[in-house]
């Protein structure tokens, strides 16, 4: 068996495994694991951690390499605008689907006796999310609830005063200018700026073969980070009141990406849905895992390029880009969320709400952070845009405790966004590598000896 097809059967049973221990030896319906578990200290040791701890280096090298690997820097336009242009049409497609899927099914609609004990329980279940309060909390006190506020937050990090404390907060957004800009120096500068060129070039061969090493711990990492979030919620969490809504979601992200991004790879990138997709199973199995698609990211890169047929130029500087900004499968949670607990607290949205859900979740998804759950503080920006759009009609505010509804389950369904994610990642780099090739290599014109 090639190490490979190995690895994925490893990766899976590792899945299978993490989901029966979780089940059957941690959870207790009255007494689920803390959060700290050792369980979700373990993984973060053995996968999440050594995965960040390459994040840096390898956004910052990959970004260089790509950008001077493109070569003339008028074709970086081409590469970025397409890029661009292709995240926030497949964002829009995704959030345009979620806000159609949850209109049309309505899983809020339930019996009073469910809707009130889900409200009434709302706060005390938002108290007790720790690390996720904490963040939605925090983003409030900087207003960044609002969308003005999130965005003034990312030009920020865009255009930083100190590059190496972004990098220190785990905010790759400047890195990813850095790299661009440094890139194009390097690029503009000819023969001088040459051995620049070759040591990027090494550089980001080296932290790939780290990455093959690093590999190798998935089926572990995978098995614990799997058994903790099961142990925490259990399969009960999926048959409950807002069992319809997890429904909602899934059948969102699969619709979207089992057909919308294939088709768009498609049409536009001219390659085989099916052989692409397999050749990122280990991406994808990763990104399920881990829960991030910036953990993922070297991973993802690893897969692009070596099975993937992606070329360097593309993967280099669109996966990258794309595990910040990328979020086709938070933008379409996103979507969903909002809306069902909107139903839930007896709120119908209309079409210009539901406009307003559109528009600002897929620019919400752009800010969100690769990180497990950043959707739900993102969240805040869409339910806040909503009520700003519902005030004067003598419509209660939908507090920002509601989210204490879907917390519960919300690890679970990270999860599977987070392979949508990255998918939608890869398919950009597939289609991107059309227009940016790697060279082929021309004959050794060299005299012998």
């Amino acid at each position: 068996m090639r190490g490979g097809n190995l690895l994925t059967v490893l990766i899976l049973l590792g899945l299978v495994a993490g989901v029966l221990f979780g089940q059957y030896v941690l959870f207790n319906a009255g007494d689920p694991i803390p959060y700290d578990h050792w369980t979700k200290a373990a993984g973060d040791l053995v996968l999440i951690r050594p995965l960040m701890l390459l994040i840096v280096p390898l956004i910052f090298v990959s970004v260089v390499a790509g950008v001077t690997a493109i070569g003339d820097p008028s074709r970086l336009g081409v590469v970025g605008g397409s890029t661009l242009v292709y995240y926030i049409a497949t964002m829009l497609i995704a959030v345009t689907l979620g806000a159609t899927l949850v209109s049309l099914i309505r899983p809020g609609d339930l019996p009073d006796a469910d809707r009130q004990r889900l409200t009434a329980d709302a706060a005390q279940a938002y108290a007790e999310s720790g690390p996720i309060a904490q963040n939605i909390d925090a983003a409030q006190a900087r207003g960044q609830d609002r969308l003005g506020g999130a965005w003034m937050n990312i030009l920020e990090q865009i255009i930083p005063t100190n590059i190496v404390d972004e990098a220190a907060k785990g905010r790759p957004l400047a890195l990813i200018v850095g790299g661009i800009l440094f890139g194009l120096g390097i690029a503009v500068g000819g023969r001088r700026t040459q051995p620049l060129v070759i040591f990027f070039d090494a550089a980001f061969a080296a932290l790939m073969r780290i990455v093959l090493w690093i590999i190798w711990m998935t089926p572990v990492g995978v098995f614990l980070l799997v058994a903790w979030t099961v142990g925490r919620i259990g399969f009960s969490a999926l048959v409950g009141p807002i069992s319809m809504y997890a429904v909602t979601v899934v059948a969102g992200l699969a619709l979207h990406g089992l057909i919308v991004l294939p088709l768009v790879l498609l049409l536009f990138g001219r390659a085989n849905p099916l052989r692409f997709l397999w050749a990122m199973r280990r991406a994808l199995l990763t990104a399920f895992g881990t829960d991030s698609s910036s953990a993922t990211l070297p991973v993802t890169i690893e897969c692009a390029v070596d099975e993937g047929g992606v070329s360097k130029r593309s993967a280099n500087f669109v996966l990258p880009l794309g595990s910040t900004v990328n979020m086709d499968g938070t933008a379409l949670y996103e979507a969903v969320a909002v809306v069902f607990l909107f139903q839930i607290y007896g709120i119908d949205l209309g079409l210009t709400e539901l406009l307003v859900v559109v528009i600002t979740a897929t620019l919400a998804a752009i800010g969100a952070a690769g990180i497990p759950s950043a959707g739900l503080v993102t969240m805040v920006i869409v339910i806040t845009a909503v009520n700003r759009s519902l005030a004067g009609q003598n419509i209660d505010p939908l507090p920002v405790a509601a989210i204490g509804i879907i917390i519960g389950i919300d690890r679970a369904l990270d999860m599977c966004r987070t392979v949508v994610n990255v998918w939608g990642d890869a398919v950009g780099a597939k289609i991107i590598t059309r227009i940016a090739p790697d060279p082929v290599p021309g004959p050794d014109l060299r005299p012998p000896g």
